[in-house]
């Protein structure tokens, strides 16, 4: 018996002999035509050919004939040499919280390289292109490795630029909640300092560090929603954005590093209690809330993401609410 499987909302326009092999890699293309000639591959029950091009929710004829391929090793390789399973790219889809004709917007899992690179086999960007094969892909800010949360992304030139310019002037808002090892004190207020090789200065003056680096300005504003005595519940708001600054200005602005980070949080120990709560090492960084303007419409949008399974189970112990 045929299976039938939904064209999903991130599949909308695909052409059918993509889609399909997509599903399939492993069948040969001619065995693909073959069928579509023979009306064992049809869409909403019509016989169709290889260009068709597919709409969200189009239900599209699975025949049984080649449940031999399902059965082999489902793996999509692209042109830099990251490969990744359609699972993956599933896993990936239900993370999207918007999307439209001009960006999507992801909740990032925590562990999931934005950008490829060397060494990374699985990146965001690289599998959003898989998921919308007809959009020029492009991301406009990041978030590292190991923060979770929303990332915006364009799927056109004109989006990109728009929402890159509105990420370097800040006109786009971003809010991150965080648990810190450590009482915070005062409970609000604005770092403001400089930043360079992990480290943070009073002033600009050149690091020696080969190449004459000179610090970079670092703005963090902060508020403490909730201290438990040896953890803060705490929402940032950055103002630039320079790498790990949260974190950098958290271990040694804050000196309470953020949990789970094991490159500026290793010097101070948890609290005993802290740890018989914890069932993760992840971190405890998460992009929780984003303001920006619509690059086509300039409709000013807020989005705010789940937060990931790993923080919930935390903030319902130390009973932490979620900001206003």
């Amino acid at each position: 018996m045929a299976d039938v499987i939904t064209v999903s909302l991130v599949e909308d326009g695909t052409k059918l002999m993509r889609w399909f092999l997509r599903k399939f890699p492993a069948m040969p293309s001619r065995d693909f035509y073959k069928l579509c000639r023979g009306g064992q591959i049809r869409v909403n029950s019509s016989r169709v050919d290889a260009t068709r091009v597919l709409r969200a929710g189009d239900a599209v004829r699975i025949p049984p004939t080649i449940a031999m391929y399902a059965k082999r090793e489902n793996v999509k390789k692209t042109e830099t040499g990251e490969k990744f399973s359609m699972s993956d790219l599933e896993s990936l889809r239900k993370t999207i919280i918007y999307n439209d004709d001009d960006i999507v917007v992801f909740n990032k899992p925590a562990g999931l390289a934005v950008q490829g690179g060397t060494g990374i086999r699985k990146s965001l960007d690289k599998m959003a292109v898989a998921l919308f094969p007809y959009d020029k892909i492009s991301l406009v800010h990041r978030l590292d490795r190991d923060t979770s949360g929303l990332l915006v992304v364009a799927k056109n030139q004109r989006a990109a630029q728009h929402l890159a310019n509105a990420f370097q002037s800040k006109t786009a808002h971003k809010e991150y909640l965080a648990l810190l090892n450590g009482s915070v004190s005062p409970k609000q207020g604005i770092i403001d300092n400089y930043i360079a090789k992990g480290q943070v200065f009073n002033d600009a003056t050149r690091v020696n560090n080969g190449a004459g680096q000179r610090p970079q300005r670092a703005i963090t504003e902060y508020r403490v929603l909730s201290d438990a005595g040896y953890v803060s519940w705490v929402l940032f708001s950055p103002k630039t954005g320079r790498t790990h600054q949260l974190r950098i200005h958290s271990a040694y602005s804050l000196n309470a590093p953020i949990v789970g980070d094991d490159l500026y949080g290793l010097d101070k120990k948890l609290d005993s209690g802290l740890m018989g709560m914890l069932t993760t090492n992840k971190l405890f960084l998460f992009a929780y809330r984003i303001t920006f303007h619509h690059p086509r419409t300039n409709k000013l949008i807020t989005l705010r993401a789940d937060v990931p399974d790993f923080m919930k189970s935390v903030m319902r112990f130390m009973e932490f609410q979620l900001p206003e």
